[in-house]
């Protein structure tokens, strides 16, 4: 009953948090669809913009685009403002950001104010995309962590489907909710705005208003749910962080063994961090986390090359290409899309945490390949010298419609989850916020290139754009093949030993069991291969964990001396080993005191049937080197 109650509230947590991807979603589709509204192009574009059906392509671009430029500028500043705040008030901070575009979008009397008032709310969605995903992750127990962060991904796409279906229900359509009654005219007043309420600024002001209310729900219901433990303990709020853990982890029992062991693995991984000064932006770009921020960020940047921006942003045209001529079939099929969209991604809420990443970022990369290939072939082999696209062989227009599906299908599972799991993950817990931000923000600054790139592309190599994407597909299955390596139910304190014990290629370096195989790494106290009661090689990194006293000096703050006294760091000899970083580093051999030794026993392994160590066993293995 306590392990229900425990994940339930994770699941509650991370849930709500996720409130953000759908103001991403969201913001993201109404756009579209209010740029075709009447009264919305006779307010901005005048007279002229109304008789073509649509504005300036450059004021237009300038509308989407100012969002993703707001966007990219939030990813950086979120960073910052996450280690400095919390995870959790940082949220709530870029939540009114947001609420304040979103207000001054509703209420934009002219171009500069609307241009003026969506890089405000962009802001705040960059923000968000990256915090949400790092509150998430460092809530979130390892075995189902990568399902809980995809939860945020789901959002987004339920926020696109909301989005297109609030703007473009077909009136025949939505005179058969009528017989509902009151709910049903709610629904009917609320979806297709532009149809009701047309020739009104209205028919465009309601839908850009309606995200302020998801906004001010995730704003004020924040503060219902815990602070990141990872974060408390990193600025040594050591009884807050227990009690977090013991609620998320055990119904609120600070003594459960589980409770105490996550508490000693994340306090040793903190007094590591120090020790090596990992703070600044630079590390980074330094060894060992060079590596790690460069796959993260081409990762993102993959993400937006897999040609999903473009699908989703021109969906109609490219329907339209496929022979779907009518405009009322077209956005049909562009709804569909989006729900195509949201049904995809559910599979990997379930099973991405057992079949893992690499797996499904290979898989995906796979079949948006394929799809995007193919679709560009059948126009090619139908089309080939038509100025126009016009497809006349109606099985070709078929095979268009269904790979497009079969491609938003192949992205919603693989890459467009994956990529926030996996960059949320590679980074050591001082660093993680600053690494997501940078990785997001290269997100934000990929999809800024592709807005502006793909039209041209449409219109100068139509079938081209396709065969491009499709292509780029191909590179990242290769690229993710040979040196992405797996995460999956690691702890993120544990992620350092993914990469410290893997080369830079990846794909060939897994043992018998299916881990990657580290290198034996010599003493140099006396040469001889330091190995764990387990048999495993012990690494650099993993001996200067025991700087310090990491492991022994920080116990939970339940612990205490017999006398209630707090208990001091023993008193411990030191001697120096080889660092990480190539360097010295001071490893200190325990001495245990009688009261450690005791507090040290309520992390059992028998009693959660983990394999978890003790203190006394922590440091029987220590002593060895």
């Amino acid at each position: 009953m306590t392990k229900k109650a425990s994940s339930f509230q994770v699941y509650l947590t991370c849930a709500f948090a996720s409130i953000g991807g759908f103001l991403f979603g969201y913001d993201t589709g109404v756009i579209s669809g209010v740029l075709t509204m009447n009264d919305f192009l006779k307010y901005f574009g005048g007279t002229r913009a109304l008789e073509r059906q649509q504005l300036d392509s450059s004021i237009s671009g300038a509308i989407v685009g100012i969002l993703i430029g707001g966007c990219f500028v939030g990813a950086l500043f979120g960073g910052p403002a996450g280690d400095r705040f919390s995870r959790k008030y940082s949220i709530v901070l870029f939540c009114w950001i947001f609420i304040l575009g979103a207000i001054l979008q509703t209420a934009s009397i002219h171009i500069a104010m609307l241009l003026v008032s969506r890089f405000i709310a962009g802001v705040g969605i960059g923000a968000l995309s990256m915090l949400i995903p790092v509150y998430q992750s460092e809530i979130a127990p390892k075995e189902i962590r990568g399902r809980l962060i995809s939860l945020q991904q789901w959002l987004i796409t339920i926020g696109i489907a909301v989005s297109f279906w609030i703007n473009y229900v077909d009136v025949r359509q939505k005179m058969r909710f009528i017989a509902l009654g009151s709910i049903g005219k709610l629904y009917v007043f609320l979806v297709g705005t532009d149809t009701h309420l047309s020739g009104t600024s209205i028919s465009w002001r309601l839908p850009l208003a309606l995200q302020i209310i998801p906004g001010l729900t995730l704003a004020f219901g924040i503060f219902f749910f815990p602070f990141s433990p990872r974060w408390l303990m990193d600025h040594d709020r050591d009884e807050e962080a227990i009690k977090v853990l013991a609620r998320i982890r055990a119904n609120g029992n600070t003594s459960d063994p589980v409770v105490q062991a996550e508490y000693l693995e994340i306090k040793e991984e903190i007094a590591l961090e120090r020790a090596e000064s990992v703070r600044s932006y630079l590390e980074l770009f330094k060894y060992p986390l060079r590596r790690r921020l460069i796959l993260g960020v081409f990762s993102q940047i993959f993400q937006q090359f897999t040609g999903i921006n473009s699908v989703m942003y021109y969906a109609p045209a490219i329907f339209k290409q496929a022979g779907l001529g009518t405009n009322s079939a077209s956005l049909l099929a562009t709804g569909i899309n989006g729900c195509v969209n949201i049904l995809a991604t559910i599979p990997a809420i379930l099973w991405v945490d057992k079949l893992g990443r690499r797996l499904i970022l290979i898989s995906g990369a796979f079949v948006t390949a394929i799809s995007m290939l193919i679709v560009g072939g059948v126009i090619v082999v139908d089309s080939y010298g038509a100025v126009g696209i016009a497809l006349d062989n109606q099985a070709a227009k078929y095979v268009i419609i269904v790979f497009v599906y079969v491609f938003v299908a192949g992205f919603a599972y693989s890459w467009g989850p994956t990529t926030w799991i996996y960059c949320t993950e590679i980074f050591p817990l001082s660093m993680r916020a600053k690494g997501t931000s940078i990785t997001t923000a290269s997100n934000w600054g990929a999809n800024m290139i592709v807005s502006f790139v793909v039209p041209v592309m449409m219109e100068k190599i139509t079938y081209g754009t396709y065969l491009f994407f499709g292509s780029c597909c191909v590179v990242m299955l290769v690229a993710v093949f040979l040196f992405y390596p797996e995460t999956k139910n690691k702890r993120l304190e544990d992620i350092d030993e993914v990469f410290n014990t893997s080369s830079v290629i990846v794909a060939f370096r897994k043992s018998r069991g299916g881990k990657i195989k580290p290198d034996p790494k010599p003493d140099v106290l006396d040469g001889n291969d330091v190995e764990l009661a387990d048999g495993r090689g012990r690494t650099p990194s993993q001996h200067s964990k025991y700087t310090n006293g990491t492991a022994f000096g920080s116990l939970p703050p339940t612990y205490s001396s017999e006398d209630g006294e707090p208990r001091t760091s023993p008193d411990l000899p030191r001697i120096s080993i080889a660092g990480s970083h190539s360097q010295r580093v001071s490893y200190e051999r325990p001495r245990l005191s009688a009261d450690v030794l005791r507090a040290s026993s309520t992390v059992s392994p028998n009693s959660v049937g983990i394999t978890h160590k003790s203190l006394a066993d922590e440091a029987d293995d220590s002593a060895k080197f």
